[in-house]
């Protein structure tokens, strides 16, 4: 049992006390209440006498003050939180949905994290069997009114959800990724050296407490385990509702449970390629007939993986290496670009633990065929392929006024259905204002690539002033498509287009102003 007392102008700053009573251990936490009030405020201490506020706790005398330090805290560790939200998630922090008692589990358990030894007096209330959950919950929820009113989030469906205009102020380059990460540790070493006083209140209050629980502390010395995961309160959107980020199902759960709904049926899993990713086409058969899923699996690139790739596209192109962070921009922009009309694939779940996207399996052709027939068929065949590729010109230019670049525009990214339907794939290393010169430099020398060697550089002219003339109608950027003709991004194709099919294709580009 803790006692902590906020004494106006003490001196010493801080004073711990450990003593026995009725067989029990009482520290007793003399503090000054300007340091007090700056642990709240700050985190001047890392929390380590203010933080008991995040904890049930019985106000014996200042109820009042008590109540607004603790608002004091909470709010500034809600906004921490997510600020984390932001950073850790910049392509999907606005489509996150938030459950008010994810902020009380996250900020306990991290706390419990640094101190392992509160986890003994907590893992009643943190396994979910809270006896003063509402007190607790109280205070937060006054913060998110709070919060509210400032603009800073907004309520969707008793959701919380990040405002643009806190993403806004709190998405730069430069800041520290991730702000709580690992905050309070290095916040302890900096005390632990700069207050003795509180090392020796840190060490007599472990010692004491250790020893009492001693007898326990080999079969409970990963509590932490048992408790409520916070991120069950998070939730992201998919085409089948919200899933929550603490979701952990296999394929093969998926299929049994989702699918086929427990009822018996048959569950392959077939390989779909791709040398960076494993992608697989989930089929299951049952009595009700065939169903087909798309599933990719989103690991963190080696660096036998990643070398190459930072080779090729040194100077013109950055990729996304981290597994989780090519998993949030594949579900983020294929969100966005499907709630503004843009044809993909829906995202029917997710598995973030499992780093698993199960999407809509489009049946069709991609377009690399499409412009391989470009070089062979007869010029009215030939129209009728420029015009496909004239129209994913288009939609590209609709995705660039959304200020979303695709980021891997390959040909064989794009699928036209039976109906003649165009569809964009893959968006794992889209983002939100990225190059987009790079998607029209990539789609067009890609494009090259399939044309045959011996054709006449006419027909690459062709397919670039197709699509050129589809992205500018589409109200794409003539400047963009100009940049897309630099050297800085034909060298990077030169390794798998002939150089006489990229010149012709970049002089086309330079060339945009005459194709309006």
């Amino acid at each position: 049992m803790q006692v902590t007392v906020v004494i106006r102008k003490f001196q010493p700053r801080l004073r711990s006390y450990v003593k026995i009573l009725n067989a029990k251990n009482l520290v007793i936490v003399a503090v000054d209440q300007w340091v007090f009030e700056r642990d709240a405020q700050d985190g001047f201490l890392g929390e380590a006498v203010a933080g008991m506020l995040v904890f049930p706790y019985i106000a014996i005398e200042g109820r009042e003050y008590a109540q607004s330090q603790e608002l004091t805290l909470k709010r500034r560790l809600v906004l921490e939180l997510l600020q984390n939200f932001v950073q850790e998630f910049p392509e999907f922090s606005d489509h996150i949905h938030i459950e008010p008692e994810y902020f009380m589990h996250e900020v306990m358990l991290n706390r419990v994290r640094v101190f392992p030894p509160l986890a003994f007096c907590t893992s009643k209330f943190m396994r979910g069997q809270p006896e003063n959950t509402t007190s607790v919950l109280k205070g937060y929820l006054q913060v998110i009114e709070q919060l509210k009113n400032e603009k800073k989030i907004l309520f969707s469906e008793n959701y919380v959800k990040i405002s643009k205009e806190f993403i806004s102020q709190n998405n730069s380059k430069t800041r520290l990724l991730n702000i709580t990460r690992n905050a309070q540790r290095s916040v302890f070493t900096s005390i632990f050296e700069t207050f003795p006083q509180l090392l020796n209140f840190l060490s007599q209050s472990t010692e004491a407490l250790l020893k009492h629980q001693r007898p326990l502390l080999k079969t409970r010395l990963d509590e932490t385990r048992h408790f409520v995961d916070p991120l069950k309160f998070v939730f992201v959107p998919t085409a089948k509702g919200l899933v929550s980020l603490a979701e952990r199902v296999s394929m093969e759960a998926y299929a049994r449970k989702i699918l086929l709904r427990g009822e018996k049926g048959v569950v392959e899993f077939k390989p779909m390629g791709g040398v960076l990713n494993d992608v697989y086409l989930l089929k299951v058969s049952s009595a009700e007939g065939e169903k087909q899923v798309l599933v990719k699996r989103f690991k963190d690139w080696s660096g036998f993986k990643w070398f190459p790739l930072s080779l090729w596209s040194f100077g013109a192109r950055a990729f996304s290496v981290l597994g989780r962070s090519r998993l949030e921009k594949e579900c983020a922009i294929s969100e966005i670009l499907r709630n503004e009309g843009i044809n993909v694939p829906r995202v029917l779940h997710i598995s973030h633990k499992e780093r698993l996207v199960f999407m809509e399996f489009v049946e069709g052709e991609n377009l690399t065929n499409a412009i391989k027939r470009v070089a062979t068929s007869n010029r009215s065949a030939s129209d009728r392929e420029l015009a496909v590729i004239s129209r994913v010109g288009s939609i590209m230019a609709q995705v660039h006024a959304l200020n979303v670049a695709l980021g891997d525009t390959k040909p064989e990214n794009v699928i036209i259905s039976p109906e003649g339907t165009i569809y964009l794939l893959d968006f794992e290393q889209a983002s939100r204002g990225g190059d987009k010169s790079w998607d029209i430099a990539e789609f067009l020398y890609f494009s090259g690539h399939y044309l045959p060697p011996l054709s006449n550089d006419r027909k690459a002219q062709s397919v670039a002033e197709a699509f050129i003339q589809g992205y500018l109608a589409g109200g794409g950027d003539a400047k963009v498509v100009r940049n897309a003709g630099a050297p800085k991004y034909t060298r990077v194709f030169s390794v798998f287009t002939m150089p006489s099919i990229i010149l012709a294709m970049s002089n086309a580009c330079k060339k945009t102003n005459e194709l309006r």
